[in-house]
């Protein structure tokens, strides 16, 4: 028996295929090939960088789905499915759409999938698939199984490896697929299992992907503990309040870790205060210092911040988002994302710009054929669509300028605090801007007649 596991691409350029320059392994795929029984034979197709044999014989498809793949996942899988081979779909769209994802695939798995795998691939040996499978772990990667590593073998990926401890995050922003998704709750694996799947691997920079290492201060500390002794580095996802624990900020830099994504979204306290973030409205703080004092203690302990911005809520006009780029530049930030606001499917802020009449693209902006990526998907309350998407375009084209990086590195509790942290910025800048200014404006899916919006509206 083969199981044919794919990573879709998001779509295609203007002017032909896209190729993501900045893609980083597939952990999830790698972790359900690791769940298979051993008598099956496992083969990885990434579809960001190389062509899908779509001839080549195989017993299952198994895709994994995101809100911003669903469209070529769906083309993928009917190819497949064109050919006689069954699909599963799993990953977040078909936990937030399952009834969309069902119209493209014979089964889809919702939720952590890991310990249903094994009944999924039990079900297709006696061609008996049912048509949805409901995932559900205490914890990621249960009973210390580790990833099929091997299958990330000469496809180019970033030389980072990527590693969980934990998933979902306590908070409940208003905008986000993760509170959703996990129902606001998080868990972790036992730090054993961590310390031991990195060991068992080649490299020393570690990518933890968990959504918000640092949800829980305690278990976060626990861990920090026992990655001071490993003497790697690493990166991952945190929310700012890591900054009103001391305890947790000095381990974070003992244990190696070179900087977090931090979600600031807004240099607006109302606008933070009507999405939900309340991580970001320090209680140490009398009043609004738009994250002076916890971006000092970010730098203090010389981490480099990939700050990370939503734009377009209600309270937005174009000067505060402009307002937002001179945030970003006035702490040279080594990285920043200038996100549209995005209406995710089954999150409260869909459900309300729904209930207000202000989805754009029939409310399924994923797939409609000429939604371009990084596009307004909504009406904002203060701009026009046009204008929120000229707007932010605009912040991420003087950001990723060549004068901007070059103003930026000019910190020496950052980026200029060892030879290394050096090298991340200039290297990963220019990766990045290029990626950026790339992918802005590209289609969703490889084909653009296809009839996705139909089937999934009927």
């Amino acid at each position: 028996m083969r199981i044919t596991f794919l990573r879709p691409n998001i779509g295609r350029l203007a002017s032909g295929p896209y190729i993501d320059e900045g893609r980083m392994e597939p952990l999830t795929l790698g972790v359900l090939a690791a769940y298979t029984p051993p008598d099956v034979e496992c083969v990885l197709y990434d579809d960001r960088m190389e062509n899908i044999p779509f001839d080549e014989p195989t017993d299952l498809a198994a895709i994994t789905v995101e809100i911003y793949n669903a469209r070529r996942a769906y083309e993928i899988a009917a190819e497949y499915r064109r050919r006689g081979v069954p699909v599963v779909m799993g990953g977040f769209q078909p936990t937030l759409v399952p009834d969309e994802c069902l119209q493209h695939a014979d089964a889809i798995v919702t939720g952590d999938a890991e310990t249903i795998w094994p009944e999924v691939v039990s079900d297709v040996r006696n061609a008996a698939l049912k048509r949805r499978y409901d995932g559900q772990t205490d914890y990621p990667q249960p009973h210390a199984v580790m990833p099929r590593r091997d299958l990330y073998r000469g496809k180019g990926y970033l030389p980072v490896s990527l590693v969980q401890f934990g998933r979902g995050c306590r908070f409940a922003c208003e905008f986000c697929a993760i509170s959703t998704f996990f129902k606001r709750t998080q868990c972790v694996r036992p730090i054993r299992d961590v310390v031991e799947e990195i060991e068992k691997q080649d490299r020393r920079l570690i990518f933890f992907v968990d959504d918000n290492l640092v949800s829980d201060h305690a278990r976060a500390k626990e861990l920090l503990r026992a990655l001071v002794p490993l003497k790697i580095r690493w990166v991952s996802q945190g929310s700012i309040d890591m900054t009103d624990d001391p305890e947790l900020m000095d381990l974070i830099e003992a244990s190696g870790c070179q900087g977090f994504v931090v979600g600031f979204e807004s240099v607006q306290q109302a606008g933070v205060r009507a999405m939900r973030k309340a991580c970001n409205l320090s209680k140490k703080t009398a009043g609004w210092d738009c994250y002076a004092r916890q971006v000092e203690i970010l730098r203090k302990h010389h981490l480099q911040t990939w700050a990370a911005f939503t734009l377009g809520h209600d309270t937005d006009t174009p000067e505060s988002i402009l307002d937002t780029l001179r945030f970003a530049e006035e702490h040279k930030f080594c990285f920043a994302a200038f996100n549209i606001l995005m209406p995710y499917p089954s999150t409260p802020l869909y459900k309300r710009l729904a209930a207000e009449g202000r989805l754009l693209w029939g409310g399924k902006w994923w797939l409609h054929p000429e939604y371009r990526f990084n596009y307004a998907a909504f009406v904002p309350q203060n701009m026009t669509p046009e204008e929120l998407t000229d707007v932010v375009f605009e912040c991420r084209r003087r950001w990723n300028s060549m004068g901007s990086i070059f103003t930026r590195v000019w910190d020496f509790q950052t980026h200029l605090n060892s030879i290394y942290r050096l090298g991340t910025f200039l290297v990963y800048n220019r990766l990045y801007a290029s990626e950026t200014m790339t992918k802005h404006g590209m289609f969703f899916g490889k084909n653009a007649h296809s009839d996705l919006l139909q089937r999934g509206s009927s």
